[in-house]
Protein backbone atom coordinates (compact mmCIF):
# COMPACT_ATOMS: atom_id res chain seq x y z
CA UNK A 1 0.00 0.00 0.00
CA UNK A 2 1.58 3.32 -0.88
CA UNK A 3 1.72 6.15 1.40
CA UNK A 4 -0.88 8.24 -0.11
CA UNK A 5 -3.66 5.29 0.03
CA UNK A 6 -5.65 5.48 3.50
CA UNK A 7 -5.33 2.67 5.74
CA UNK A 8 -8.25 0.46 5.31
CA UNK A 9 -11.04 0.05 8.18
CA UNK A 10 -11.20 -2.38 10.35
CA UNK A 11 -13.87 -5.53 9.78
CA UNK A 12 -15.97 -6.40 12.50
CA UNK A 13 -15.02 -8.40 15.25
CA UNK A 14 -17.09 -11.23 14.78
CA UNK A 15 -19.22 -13.02 12.26
CA UNK A 16 -22.35 -11.35 11.55
CA UNK A 17 -25.55 -12.84 13.30
CA UNK A 18 -28.28 -14.44 11.09
CA UNK A 19 -30.41 -11.64 13.00
CA UNK A 20 -28.21 -8.92 11.35
CA UNK A 21 -28.38 -10.70 7.78
CA UNK A 22 -32.01 -10.67 7.67
CA UNK A 23 -32.38 -7.33 9.22
CA UNK A 24 -30.31 -6.15 6.12
CA UNK A 25 -32.49 -8.42 4.06
CA UNK A 26 -35.62 -6.72 4.97
CA UNK A 27 -34.52 -3.82 3.72
CA UNK A 28 -35.06 -4.79 0.04
CA UNK A 29 -38.48 -5.87 1.60
CA UNK A 30 -38.53 -2.59 2.64
CA UNK A 31 -37.80 -0.29 -0.72
CA UNK A 32 -39.04 -2.68 -3.36
CA UNK A 33 -42.41 -1.58 -2.74
CA UNK A 34 -41.28 1.90 -4.27
CA UNK A 35 -39.78 0.08 -7.58
CA UNK A 36 -42.61 -2.11 -7.94
CA UNK A 37 -45.73 0.09 -6.72
CA UNK A 38 -44.62 3.80 -7.90
CA UNK A 39 -41.88 3.24 -10.50
CA UNK A 40 -42.76 -0.24 -12.55
CA UNK A 41 -46.55 -0.09 -11.57
CA UNK A 42 -48.74 3.41 -10.88
CA UNK A 43 -46.77 6.41 -11.50
CA UNK A 44 -46.46 6.45 -15.20
CA UNK A 45 -50.04 5.46 -15.48
CA UNK A 46 -51.36 7.57 -12.93
CA UNK A 47 -48.81 10.80 -14.29
CA UNK A 48 -50.55 10.48 -18.22
CA UNK A 49 -53.88 9.72 -16.77
CA UNK A 50 -54.23 12.05 -13.94
CA UNK A 51 -51.79 14.66 -13.01
CA UNK A 52 -50.88 15.62 -16.55
CA UNK A 53 -54.00 14.52 -18.54
CA UNK A 54 -54.11 18.18 -20.12
CA UNK A 55 -50.55 17.51 -21.77
CA UNK A 56 -50.05 15.59 -25.23
CA UNK A 57 -49.03 11.41 -24.65
CA UNK A 58 -46.18 12.22 -26.31
CA UNK A 59 -45.35 15.45 -23.98
CA UNK A 60 -45.92 13.36 -20.97
CA UNK A 61 -43.76 10.92 -22.06
CA UNK A 62 -40.92 13.36 -22.74
CA UNK A 63 -41.04 15.06 -19.25
CA UNK A 64 -41.27 11.89 -17.30
CA UNK A 65 -38.26 10.81 -19.04
CA UNK A 66 -36.88 13.52 -18.15
CA UNK A 67 -37.52 13.31 -14.41
CA UNK A 68 -36.03 9.87 -14.99
CA UNK A 69 -32.95 11.00 -16.29
CA UNK A 70 -32.52 13.73 -13.91
CA UNK A 71 -32.49 11.21 -11.54
CA UNK A 72 -30.05 8.77 -12.64
CA UNK A 73 -27.64 11.89 -13.93
CA UNK A 74 -27.40 13.29 -10.33
CA UNK A 75 -27.04 10.25 -8.49
CA UNK A 76 -23.98 9.17 -11.29
CA UNK A 77 -22.70 12.86 -10.05
CA UNK A 78 -22.91 12.08 -6.44
CA UNK A 79 -22.30 8.38 -5.57
CA UNK A 80 -19.10 7.77 -5.50
CA UNK A 81 -18.76 10.94 -3.41
CA UNK A 82 -21.17 9.73 -0.79
CA UNK A 83 -19.57 6.75 -0.87
CA UNK A 84 -16.46 7.83 -0.40
CA UNK A 85 -17.58 9.98 2.79
CA UNK A 86 -19.37 7.21 4.01
CA UNK A 87 -16.25 5.38 4.24
CA UNK A 88 -14.39 8.31 6.11
CA UNK A 89 -17.01 8.59 8.72
CA UNK A 90 -18.51 5.27 9.10
CA UNK A 91 -21.76 6.11 8.02
CA UNK A 92 -23.12 3.95 6.26
CA UNK A 93 -26.16 3.39 7.46
CA UNK A 94 -26.75 6.85 8.37
CA UNK A 95 -26.57 7.91 4.68
CA UNK A 96 -28.96 5.09 3.72
CA UNK A 97 -31.31 6.02 6.75
CA UNK A 98 -31.21 9.62 5.29
CA UNK A 99 -32.10 9.02 1.81
CA UNK A 100 -34.84 6.31 2.82
CA UNK A 101 -36.20 9.50 4.81
CA UNK A 102 -36.28 11.73 1.65
CA UNK A 103 -37.73 8.65 -0.56
CA UNK A 104 -40.58 7.88 2.51
CA UNK A 105 -41.83 11.85 2.48
CA UNK A 106 -41.36 12.62 -1.42
CA UNK A 107 -43.76 9.28 -1.87
CA UNK A 108 -46.43 9.94 0.52
CA UNK A 109 -47.03 13.32 -0.63
CA UNK A 110 -47.81 12.03 -3.53
CA UNK A 111 -51.31 11.10 -1.78
CA UNK A 112 -51.91 14.98 -1.45
CA UNK A 113 -51.60 16.15 -5.33
CA UNK A 114 -54.73 17.07 -7.18
CA UNK A 115 -55.10 16.58 -10.48
CA UNK A 116 -53.16 18.97 -13.00
CA UNK A 117 -50.32 19.38 -10.80
CA UNK A 118 -47.93 17.55 -13.08
CA UNK A 119 -45.47 19.94 -12.38
CA UNK A 120 -45.18 19.15 -8.83
CA UNK A 121 -45.81 15.43 -9.48
CA UNK A 122 -42.64 15.09 -11.28
CA UNK A 123 -40.57 16.84 -8.62
CA UNK A 124 -41.84 14.48 -5.75
CA UNK A 125 -41.34 12.17 -8.40
CA UNK A 126 -37.74 13.24 -8.55
CA UNK A 127 -36.99 13.49 -4.94
CA UNK A 128 -38.47 10.00 -4.44
CA UNK A 129 -36.05 8.04 -7.28
CA UNK A 130 -33.28 9.92 -5.01
CA UNK A 131 -34.30 8.57 -2.00
CA UNK A 132 -34.50 5.14 -3.61
CA UNK A 133 -31.24 5.11 -5.75
CA UNK A 134 -29.27 6.71 -2.99
CA UNK A 135 -30.30 4.11 -0.63
CA UNK A 136 -29.45 1.31 -2.21
CA UNK A 137 -25.91 2.88 -2.59
CA UNK A 138 -25.43 2.73 0.98
CA UNK A 139 -27.72 -1.10 1.06
CA UNK A 140 -25.18 -2.46 -1.53
CA UNK A 141 -22.03 -1.91 0.15
CA UNK A 142 -23.66 -2.92 3.90
CA UNK A 143 -23.43 -6.65 2.86
CA UNK A 144 -19.95 -6.80 3.65
CA UNK A 145 -20.82 -5.95 7.01
CA UNK A 146 -23.64 -8.56 7.58
CA UNK A 147 -22.69 -11.69 5.92
CA UNK A 148 -19.11 -13.51 5.09
CA UNK A 149 -17.49 -13.45 2.15
CA UNK A 150 -18.72 -17.33 1.38
CA UNK A 151 -22.35 -15.78 2.42
CA UNK A 152 -22.23 -12.99 -0.31
CA UNK A 153 -24.51 -15.19 -2.91
CA UNK A 154 -26.95 -16.40 -0.26
CA UNK A 155 -26.99 -12.81 1.75
CA UNK A 156 -27.42 -10.91 -1.81
CA UNK A 157 -30.06 -13.64 -3.12
CA UNK A 158 -32.68 -13.77 0.13
CA UNK A 159 -32.44 -9.40 -0.09
CA UNK A 160 -33.51 -9.57 -3.53
CA UNK A 161 -36.14 -12.76 -2.92
CA UNK A 162 -37.58 -10.80 0.01
CA UNK A 163 -37.72 -7.33 -2.57
CA UNK A 164 -40.15 -9.56 -4.75
CA UNK A 165 -41.78 -11.05 -1.99
CA UNK A 166 -42.82 -7.59 0.01
CA UNK A 167 -43.05 -5.28 -2.69
CA UNK A 168 -45.57 -7.46 -4.50
CA UNK A 169 -47.84 -8.39 -1.55
CA UNK A 170 -47.99 -4.53 -1.56
CA UNK A 171 -48.69 -3.93 -5.16
CA UNK A 172 -51.35 -7.20 -5.40
CA UNK A 173 -53.28 -5.79 -2.51
CA UNK A 174 -53.17 -1.84 -4.37
CA UNK A 175 -53.92 -3.56 -7.38
CA UNK A 176 -57.23 -5.40 -6.02
CA UNK A 177 -57.89 -1.47 -4.26
CA UNK A 178 -57.32 0.27 -7.51
CA UNK A 179 -59.83 -2.39 -9.65
CA UNK A 180 -62.60 -2.70 -7.19
CA UNK A 181 -62.77 0.92 -5.04
CA UNK A 182 -65.93 0.45 -3.74
CA UNK A 183 -65.17 -2.63 -1.76
CA UNK A 184 -63.15 -0.38 -0.03
CA UNK A 185 -65.17 2.35 0.65
CA UNK A 186 -63.45 4.55 -2.19
CA UNK A 187 -64.91 6.76 -5.10
CA UNK A 188 -63.34 5.43 -7.59
CA UNK A 189 -59.94 4.33 -8.83
CA UNK A 190 -58.03 7.95 -8.20
CA UNK A 191 -58.80 7.65 -4.17
CA UNK A 192 -57.64 4.32 -5.02
CA UNK A 193 -53.60 4.79 -6.59
CA UNK A 194 -53.50 8.14 -4.40
CA UNK A 195 -53.76 5.80 -1.20
CA UNK A 196 -51.28 3.51 -2.69
CA UNK A 197 -49.08 5.61 -2.71
CA UNK A 198 -49.03 6.30 0.66
CA UNK A 199 -49.48 2.93 1.82
CA UNK A 200 -45.77 2.57 -0.06
CA UNK A 201 -44.14 5.07 1.70
CA UNK A 202 -45.42 3.71 5.27
CA UNK A 203 -44.06 0.58 4.05
CA UNK A 204 -40.88 1.42 3.46
CA UNK A 205 -40.68 3.30 6.53
CA UNK A 206 -41.96 0.61 8.75
CA UNK A 207 -39.56 -1.97 7.22
CA UNK A 208 -36.72 0.25 7.20
CA UNK A 209 -36.61 -0.57 11.39
CA UNK A 210 -35.16 -3.61 11.46
CA UNK A 211 -31.97 -1.88 9.62
CA UNK A 212 -31.59 1.05 11.55
CA UNK A 213 -31.77 -1.05 15.29
CA UNK A 214 -29.57 -4.28 14.53
CA UNK A 215 -27.27 -3.76 10.92
CA UNK A 216 -23.76 -2.90 12.28
CA UNK A 217 -20.95 -1.52 10.21
CA UNK A 218 -17.59 -1.04 10.10
CA UNK A 219 -15.95 1.92 11.53
CA UNK A 220 -14.65 4.50 9.08
CA UNK A 221 -10.75 6.10 8.90
CA UNK A 222 -10.10 7.70 12.14
CA UNK A 223 -11.73 9.95 14.50
CA UNK A 224 -12.32 13.50 12.32
CA UNK A 225 -14.69 16.08 11.78
CA UNK A 226 -16.91 16.56 9.12
CA UNK A 227 -14.98 18.78 7.11
CA UNK A 228 -11.50 17.03 6.97
CA UNK A 229 -13.61 13.56 6.21
CA UNK A 230 -14.97 15.64 3.13
CA UNK A 231 -11.88 16.93 2.21
CA UNK A 232 -10.97 12.90 2.55
CA UNK A 233 -13.77 12.03 0.59
CA UNK A 234 -12.72 13.86 -2.37
CA UNK A 235 -8.94 12.92 -1.76
CA UNK A 236 -10.58 9.06 -1.89
CA UNK A 237 -12.40 9.82 -5.08
CA UNK A 238 -9.79 11.24 -7.02
CA UNK A 239 -8.05 7.84 -6.10
CA UNK A 240 -11.35 5.46 -7.08
CA UNK A 241 -10.43 5.21 -10.53
CA UNK A 242 -6.95 4.39 -9.50
CA UNK A 243 -7.93 2.05 -7.28
CA UNK A 244 -10.09 0.23 -9.96
CA UNK A 245 -6.97 -0.11 -12.49
CA UNK A 246 -4.88 -1.95 -10.57
CA UNK A 247 -7.63 -4.29 -10.45
CA UNK A 248 -8.26 -5.46 -13.92
CA UNK A 249 -10.90 -7.67 -13.89
CA UNK A 250 -13.46 -5.79 -11.59
CA UNK A 251 -12.96 -3.02 -14.13
CA UNK A 252 -13.72 -5.80 -16.62
CA UNK A 253 -16.32 -6.61 -14.67
CA UNK A 254 -17.63 -3.32 -14.11
CA UNK A 255 -17.72 -2.44 -18.29
CA UNK A 256 -20.03 -5.33 -18.24
CA UNK A 257 -22.16 -4.78 -15.67
CA UNK A 258 -22.70 -0.93 -17.24
CA UNK A 259 -23.97 -3.39 -20.77
CA UNK A 260 -26.23 -5.88 -19.02
CA UNK A 261 -27.49 -3.86 -15.90
CA UNK A 262 -28.44 -1.21 -18.85
CA UNK A 263 -30.71 -3.67 -20.64
CA UNK A 264 -32.43 -5.01 -17.43
CA UNK A 265 -32.81 -1.50 -16.02
CA UNK A 266 -34.64 -0.15 -19.50
CA UNK A 267 -37.17 -3.32 -19.11
CA UNK A 268 -38.20 -2.13 -15.89
CA UNK A 269 -38.68 0.90 -16.95
CA UNK A 270 -40.48 0.75 -20.18
CA UNK A 271 -42.56 -2.71 -20.05
CA UNK A 272 -45.75 -1.10 -18.86
CA UNK A 273 -45.49 1.81 -21.34
CA UNK A 274 -44.33 -0.88 -24.20
CA UNK A 275 -47.62 -2.86 -23.31
CA UNK A 276 -50.07 0.48 -23.44
CA UNK A 277 -48.37 1.20 -26.91
CA UNK A 278 -49.53 -2.07 -27.75
CA UNK A 279 -53.11 -1.42 -26.54
CA UNK A 280 -53.27 -3.97 -23.76
CA UNK A 281 -55.02 -2.87 -21.11
CA UNK A 282 -53.77 -1.17 -17.86
CA UNK A 283 -55.22 -3.83 -15.37
CA UNK A 284 -53.70 -6.75 -17.71
CA UNK A 285 -50.22 -4.87 -17.25
CA UNK A 286 -50.57 -4.72 -13.56
CA UNK A 287 -51.58 -8.59 -13.34
CA UNK A 288 -48.09 -9.28 -15.63
CA UNK A 289 -46.57 -7.10 -13.07
CA UNK A 290 -47.44 -9.63 -10.30
CA UNK A 291 -46.63 -12.52 -12.19
CA UNK A 292 -42.84 -11.02 -12.20
CA UNK A 293 -42.81 -9.98 -8.92
CA UNK A 294 -43.96 -13.50 -7.33
CA UNK A 295 -42.44 -15.64 -9.83
CA UNK A 296 -39.06 -13.59 -8.73
CA UNK A 297 -39.64 -14.74 -5.41
CA UNK A 298 -38.59 -18.43 -5.68
CA UNK A 299 -36.78 -18.06 -8.58
CA UNK A 300 -34.20 -15.47 -6.92
CA UNK A 301 -33.63 -18.00 -4.34
CA UNK A 302 -33.00 -20.39 -6.50
CA UNK A 303 -30.47 -18.44 -8.78
CA UNK A 304 -28.34 -17.67 -5.17
CA UNK A 305 -28.27 -21.57 -4.66
CA UNK A 306 -27.29 -21.71 -8.70
CA UNK A 307 -24.51 -19.15 -8.07
CA UNK A 308 -23.41 -20.75 -5.13
CA UNK A 309 -22.96 -24.32 -6.78
CA UNK A 310 -21.91 -23.23 -10.02
CA UNK A 311 -20.51 -19.83 -9.72
CA UNK A 312 -22.19 -16.32 -9.81
CA UNK A 313 -20.28 -15.68 -13.53
CA UNK A 314 -22.20 -18.57 -15.55
CA UNK A 315 -25.51 -17.96 -13.88
CA UNK A 316 -25.12 -14.26 -14.81
CA UNK A 317 -24.62 -15.45 -18.46
CA UNK A 318 -27.48 -18.00 -18.43
CA UNK A 319 -30.02 -14.96 -17.20
CA UNK A 320 -28.34 -12.37 -20.20
CA UNK A 321 -29.04 -15.39 -22.33
CA UNK A 322 -32.95 -15.61 -20.94
CA UNK A 323 -33.24 -11.63 -21.16
CA UNK A 324 -31.36 -11.67 -24.67
CA UNK A 325 -35.16 -14.07 -25.67
CA UNK A 326 -37.01 -12.29 -24.58
CA UNK A 327 -36.67 -9.02 -26.04
CA UNK A 328 -36.43 -11.02 -29.76
CA UNK A 329 -40.12 -12.55 -28.58
CA UNK A 330 -41.43 -9.48 -27.22
CA UNK A 331 -40.87 -7.61 -30.95
CA UNK A 332 -43.38 -9.87 -32.01
CA UNK A 333 -45.69 -10.41 -29.47
CA UNK A 334 -49.57 -10.07 -30.78
CA UNK A 335 -51.67 -10.98 -27.47
CA UNK A 336 -51.80 -9.84 -24.09
CA UNK A 337 -51.03 -13.85 -22.97
CA UNK A 338 -47.21 -13.43 -24.50
CA UNK A 339 -47.27 -10.80 -22.25
CA UNK A 340 -48.18 -12.43 -19.38
CA UNK A 341 -45.09 -15.30 -20.85
CA UNK A 342 -42.33 -12.91 -21.09
CA UNK A 343 -43.33 -11.82 -17.38
CA UNK A 344 -42.71 -15.03 -15.99
CA UNK A 345 -39.50 -15.38 -18.03
CA UNK A 346 -38.21 -11.89 -16.81
CA UNK A 347 -39.29 -13.23 -13.38
CA UNK A 348 -37.31 -16.05 -13.36
CA UNK A 349 -34.16 -14.40 -14.04
CA UNK A 350 -34.65 -10.50 -12.71
CA UNK A 351 -33.65 -11.18 -8.97
CA UNK A 352 -31.30 -13.61 -9.78
CA UNK A 353 -29.04 -11.08 -12.12
CA UNK A 354 -29.42 -8.40 -9.86
CA UNK A 355 -28.41 -10.43 -6.24
CA UNK A 356 -25.45 -12.39 -8.50
CA UNK A 357 -23.92 -9.41 -9.71
CA UNK A 358 -23.81 -7.58 -6.72
CA UNK A 359 -22.09 -10.31 -4.90
CA UNK A 360 -20.08 -10.88 -7.37
CA UNK A 361 -18.88 -7.68 -7.47
CA UNK A 362 -18.28 -7.93 -3.64
CA UNK A 363 -16.00 -10.27 -4.03
CA UNK A 364 -13.98 -8.49 -6.43
CA UNK A 365 -12.80 -5.38 -4.36
CA UNK A 366 -11.09 -4.86 -1.18
CA UNK A 367 -11.63 -4.75 2.16
CA UNK A 368 -11.92 -1.23 3.52
CA UNK A 369 -13.13 -0.06 0.11
CA UNK A 370 -16.78 -1.20 0.25
CA UNK A 371 -18.69 1.92 0.32
CA UNK A 372 -16.70 4.40 -2.29
CA UNK A 373 -16.54 1.05 -4.96
CA UNK A 374 -20.17 0.71 -4.16
CA UNK A 375 -20.82 3.76 -5.17
CA UNK A 376 -18.72 3.50 -8.64
CA UNK A 377 -20.79 0.36 -9.08
CA UNK A 378 -24.18 2.24 -8.67
CA UNK A 379 -22.92 5.25 -10.37
CA UNK A 380 -22.20 3.01 -13.39
CA UNK A 381 -25.99 1.66 -13.07
CA UNK A 382 -27.49 4.67 -13.13
CA UNK A 383 -25.71 5.72 -16.12
CA UNK A 384 -27.15 2.77 -17.85
CA UNK A 385 -30.27 3.96 -16.40
CA UNK A 386 -30.04 6.93 -18.43
CA UNK A 387 -28.82 5.26 -21.74
CA UNK A 388 -31.35 2.54 -22.35
CA UNK A 389 -34.37 4.86 -22.31
CA UNK A 390 -32.68 7.42 -24.14
CA UNK A 391 -32.13 3.95 -26.80
CA UNK A 392 -35.32 2.73 -26.83
CA UNK A 393 -37.25 6.25 -27.28
CA UNK A 394 -34.92 7.57 -30.41
CA UNK A 395 -35.48 4.26 -32.15
CA UNK A 396 -39.30 4.07 -31.52
CA UNK A 397 -39.03 7.39 -33.04
CA UNK A 398 -37.24 6.94 -35.79
CA UNK A 399 -38.98 3.45 -36.78
CA UNK A 400 -42.68 4.53 -36.24
CA UNK A 401 -43.50 1.25 -34.70
CA UNK A 402 -43.16 0.24 -30.69
CA UNK A 403 -42.32 -3.04 -31.61
CA UNK A 404 -38.89 -2.79 -32.52
CA UNK A 405 -37.97 -0.02 -29.95
CA UNK A 406 -36.31 -2.81 -27.75
CA UNK A 407 -34.53 -4.33 -30.08
CA UNK A 408 -31.13 -1.86 -29.15
CA UNK A 409 -31.12 -3.71 -25.67
CA UNK A 410 -30.46 -6.75 -27.23
CA UNK A 411 -27.14 -5.69 -28.75
CA UNK A 412 -26.19 -4.27 -24.87
CA UNK A 413 -26.69 -7.76 -23.17
CA UNK A 414 -24.45 -9.41 -25.96
CA UNK A 415 -21.61 -6.89 -25.12
CA UNK A 416 -22.27 -7.64 -21.85
CA UNK A 417 -22.20 -11.09 -21.58
CA UNK A 418 -19.45 -10.77 -23.93
CA UNK A 419 -17.31 -8.90 -21.74
CA UNK A 420 -17.62 -10.81 -18.75
CA UNK A 421 -16.57 -13.79 -20.44
CA UNK A 422 -13.69 -12.86 -20.32
CA UNK A 423 -13.80 -11.85 -16.32
CA UNK A 424 -11.03 -13.74 -14.65
CA UNK A 425 -13.13 -14.57 -11.31
CA UNK A 426 -10.79 -16.51 -9.39
CA UNK A 427 -7.74 -14.14 -10.45
CA UNK A 428 -9.80 -11.17 -9.75
CA UNK A 429 -10.47 -12.41 -6.07
CA UNK A 430 -7.10 -13.04 -5.83
CA UNK A 431 -5.92 -9.45 -6.49
CA UNK A 432 -8.62 -8.32 -4.68
CA UNK A 433 -7.21 -10.06 -1.28
CA UNK A 434 -3.36 -8.58 -2.19
CA UNK A 435 -4.74 -5.30 -3.26
CA UNK A 436 -2.99 -3.43 0.05
CA UNK A 437 0.03 -5.81 0.34
CA UNK A 438 1.18 -3.46 -2.89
Amino acid sequence: MTATQPAPKPPLTSRPSKRQTLSWALYDWANSAYATVVIAGFFPVFFTQYWAADLTSARSTQVLGYASSAASLILVASAPVLGALADQLGAKKRFLLGFTLLGVLATGALYWLEAGHWGLALALYLAGLLGFFGSNVFNDALITDVAAVEDYEHASSLAYALGYLGGGLLFAFNVVMVLTPDTFGLADKSDAVRIAFLSCALWWALFSIPLAWFVPESRGIGSRGLSAAARGAFAELSATLGKVRLLPNTFLFLVAYWFYIDGVDTIVFMAVKYGLDLGFPDSSLMVALLITQFVGFPAALAFGRLGAVWGPKPSILLAIGVYSLVVIAAAWMQRVEHFYALAVAIGLVQGGIQALSRSLFASLIPAGETTELFGFYNMIGKFAAVLGPFLVGTTAAMSGDPRFSLLPILLLFLIGALLLWRVDVAGGRADAVAFHRV
